[in-house]
């Protein structure tokens, strides 16, 4: 297994505002000490209830932050030690779905102009490559000369997911991507993302409250609680076999 992405020992702190004139401010340490590997081609699920760290994680992961501690390595290099240069050219090896598609769609812009727009962003040619995504993702190259009110919320989500690989990444990161939808369109997002990893040979960060979808998905998994890693492993293990209780407290909701 070729080692894609490696999480080491990451910490990240905030200070709170303070509470009075004189008194030092409250820290707030939002992700603790944790540690995971996602190899090429796998599917590594974090899970946790809201206030994890879940969404620190990933934008530890995608550069956007930097840990305090630790280090982020994606495909043997450290994010935090590369230049500003060097960090975006190696930015189109990984990309980002969120949850609302509209975070990363312009209302007032084609689809196609925002599925190009990482392109633009690396100066690289397009030369079909906004066509190609849009197929990939289950939609006609056509549907690029559309604007975003004119789909639905998980067509709007396959769109997110075209300008995610339009650069033909090796990670894609998915925060809460399918949260938003209801249940059969959760599925058929699920579908398609398994079906890009297999095709793309795509690594995937999967990211979400419901342990649930994260079970149908991953082959590692990550429990996080108030910034910790409570237990990991692979996601046959974890579910069949939690170490620990708060795990079995979310089987036991997920309905396992």
């Amino acid at each position: 297994m070729t080692t894609l992405l490696h999480v080491d020992a990451v910490t990240r702190r905030y200070k709170l505002p303070r509470k009075a004139l004189f008194t030092p401010p409250d820290v707030l340490t939002a992700v603790d000490n944790v540690s995971f590997t996602l190899n090429a081609g796998e599917t590594l699920g974090i899970v946790g209830e809201s206030g994890s760290g879940k969404s620190t994680i990933a934008r530890m992961v995608m550069a956007f932050e930097a840990p305090d501690q630790g280090r982020v390595r994606f495909q043997g290099k450290d994010l935090n030690t590369l230049s500003a240069q060097d960090l975006r050219l190696l930015r189109q090896k990984f990309q980002m779905v969120f949850q609302d598609p509209y975070g990363s769609l312009d209302p007032r812009r084609t689809v196609g102009w925002s599925i190009a727009e990482p392109l633009r962003a690396l100066n690289a040619q397009q030369g079909g490559r906004v066509e190609e995504a849009l197929e990939q993702v289950g939609l006609r190259p056509s549907d690029g000369s559309k604007y975003p009110h004119e789909f639905s919320g998980g067509q709007r989500q396959r769109i997110a997911i075209a300008r995610a690989i339009v650069t033909r990444p090796a990670l894609l990161v998915a925060d809460e991507a399918v949260s938003a939808l209801d249940v059969s369109v959760q599925a058929q997002i699920l579908n398609l993302l398994m079906d890009l990893q297999e095709n793309l040979g795509l690594g995937i960060l999967f990211i979400s409250h419901d342990l649930a979808v994260v079970a149908s998905i991953c082959d590692q998994l990550v429990v996080m609680q108030h910034g910790r890693c409570l237990e990991a492993g692979p996601a046959q293990q974890v579910l069949t076999a939690p170490e620990h209780a708060y795990t079995q407290t979310l089987l036991t909701a997920a309905g396992h």
